[in-house]
């Protein structure tokens, strides 16, 4: 009897890679050393290591450590030391402590977490490995290290058949190149693509992206945002319905909405698409663009088929192609084409057509409106003081056609090569024109009566304005002409060669800036879904069906789906050469 005895305590104690297996669902297990302690943990077996640690397996899953404790009928166990868990060849995971429960395939580690997969490489103090779902959860901090970039938060959770990680509160990726600030950001680690949802920040020394939904390649550095989307360069402003950007081509465009601010010169554009160089400093805007740049507390509207803006913030330029329309309360214009140096104040009205002006045709050349007066010509100038931001000078080259309508009938012309208007506090005062000139005008005595029309032709003409009309004309080198009765001056010679009024264009609004253009129809933005609807990690389950077990270091309440786990004083496992030695009897009564 006392030699069975004997036996039993010899294989208990100093047996050597002891193996206990039942049906497939059981965990199996190798230890150099096992004990009881009925008294510590009863209903367990202490698993320990001499030569090698404690190994065991369970379904495809396995496990290291340097002491166990392990409960064979609940099948769970509880690790201690140097612990090591790897599933198949792309899950691995080491710690200081781990349980694990065989029933419900569920895990749990604490104390330096660190869990490698061939992408990425997770670090946090305490994580819950699902096996049956085939996903990690940790919600007391964490932090991912993938191959381009590092991503902290306070909660995360892994979906290994996914291979994507989704990230909350307090996110944060950083990349050598900038920083990602989310409420919500998922990463597949696979692919390095980010997607963010929340109030989200991507800042770096020369940008910043603010976006509520997006999508970040954080290998490819490409990106595309939604939903309250903007970029901020040090001196522009990006907004619009959808932004794309290239970190590596520094460049970035916006569809639909958009609106581009420069903070520097006060000037905004608005339009449905854009594209922004940052390196070459300059944008491009067309469908529906409009400039708007403030002068004198007063805003300047320009509008065109294509606006682009180049330059540096202190040598801004901003040019516009085709159909050029300028609207201010107190001027508006028409052109071909407009070139603004927002450094010198000078505006260019550009014709890009050619060709002679006769009786017959009648060119579209640029065009200014001020009060009843309308200027046109090849090439107009238009000169602010940078400083006052209040009109300087106009100045038309080429064909200077000036036409004011009569107060009663008819129109007053003036016309010749060239022409040069002085304005004071924005109102033009004076007009010369050079070259070849010639005047019609209706002359009128203080109660408005006709005297007469005068027609005359000099080689130049001053004329001094009052209240935006004419007020007196001089005549220089030998002026021919003279005033002439109305009923003695035919009607088919009250117009001058290249007359040509264009009043009915005139913009009276800002509106007018696109009459007769038709809405331009938006492209439908491809938007980025909706996080899915996660599931909760934890399983409501029964009082008596626990994830875990109830000799775990941890409590029902804390297998709840709560953001902060409540804390838990520390276990720990004394090491089987530190337990108090007895004989063979009372380790006997133990067993």
């Amino acid at each position: 009897m006392k030699y069975f005895k004997f036996l039993l305590i010899f294989s208990i104690l100093f047996c050597t890679c002891f193996s206990y297996a039942q049906d497939g669902k059981k965990i199996n297990y190798t230890s150099d050393r096992q004990v009881k302690n009925e008294e510590r943990y009863p209903g367990a077996i202490i698993l320990s290591k001499v030569e090698n640690q404690v190994h065991f397996t369970h379904q495809g899953i396995e496990v290291w450590c340097d002491n166990a404790v392990f409960y064979n009928q609940d099948n769970f166990f509880k690790a201690f030391g140097n612990v090591r868990m790897q599933q198949g060849d792309t899950v691995s995971m080491a710690s200081s402590y781990a349980e694990y429960n065989g029933t419900t395939q569920f895990a749990f580690a604490s104390g330096q977490v660190v869990m490698q997969r061939p992408q990425t490489t997770l670090t946090t103090d305490s994580l819950f490995f699902d096996r049956v779902k085939q996903q990690a959860y940790y919600r007391s901090g964490g932090k991912v290290i993938d191959t381009a970039s590092v991503l902290t938060s306070t909660v995360g959770r892994y979906y290994m058949e996914q291979d994507k990680y989704s990230f909350l509160t307090n996110v944060v990726l950083t990349n050598p190149e900038y920083v990602i600030n989310s409420e919500q950001l998922d990463f597949y680690s696979d692919t390095g693509h980010a997607y963010l949802y929340g109030p989200t920040t991507i800042e770096s020394e020369t940008s910043t992206v603010y976006c509520e939904r997006g999508f970040y390649d954080t290998r490819g550095d490409t990106g595309y945002f939604v939903k309250n989307s903007q970029i901020d360069y040090k001196n522009r402003q990006v907004e619009g319905d959808s932004l794309y950007f290239d970190r590596n081509r520094n460049f970035a465009s916006a569809t639909n909405n958009i609106i581009i601010t420069d903070t520097i010169n006060q000037s905004v554009v608005k339009g449905h698409y854009a594209e922004v160089f940052r390196e070459r400093d300059s944008v491009i805007i067309t469908k529906r663009p409009v400039a708007a740049t403030l002068q004198d507390r007063d805003s300047v509207f320009i509008h065109s088929d294509t606006l682009m803006i180049t330059g540096v913030p202190e040598e801004r330029v901003i040019r516009g192609f085709y159909d050029v329309r300028i609207f201010k309360t107190d001027m508006s214009g028409k052109s071909d084409s407009i070139y603004v140096d927002q450094k010198t104040g000078l505006t260019k009205l550009i014709n890009i057509t050619s060709g002679p002006v006769t009786s017959v045709t009648k060119r579209r050349n640029p065009v200014i409106w001020s009060g009843e007066s309308q200027m046109t010509g090849d090439t107009i100038h238009l000169k602010s003081n940078p400083e006052t931001e209040q009109l300087d000078s106009l100045m038309v080259f080429d064909n200077a056609f000036l036409i004011q309508k009569d107060t009663i009938e008819g129109y007053n012309q003036v016309k010749g090569m060239e022409l040069v208007g002085l304005f004071r506090e924005n109102d033009i005062y004076q007009v010369d024109i050079n070259k070849n000139t010639e005047t019609l005008n209706y002359m009128r005595n203080e109660q408005q009566e006709l005297i007469g029309i005068n027609r005359t032709v000099s080689s130049s003409i001053r004329i001094l304005f009052s209240e935006q009309d004419i007020d007196e004309i001089y005549y220089f080198d030998d002026p021919e002409g003279g005033l002439y009765p109305e009923e003695e001056f035919p009607i088919n010679q009250r117009l001058l060669i290249g007359f040509n009024w264009r009043g009915e264009e005139r913009l009276m609004t800002k509106e007018d800036l696109f009459e007769g253009k038709p809405v331009p129809e938006l492209v439908r933005i491809q938007g980025i879904p909706l996080p899915e609807e996660q599931e909760e990690f934890f399983d409501e389950r029964e009082d008596d069906d626990l994830l875990l077990n109830e000799n775990s270091r941890l409590q029902p309440e804390d297998l709840k789906n709560s953001k902060t786990p409540p804390q838990r004083e520390q276990e720990e496992i004394q090491p089987v050469n530190q337990l108090k030695n007895t004989s063979s009897e009372d380790e006997n009564e133990q067993i």
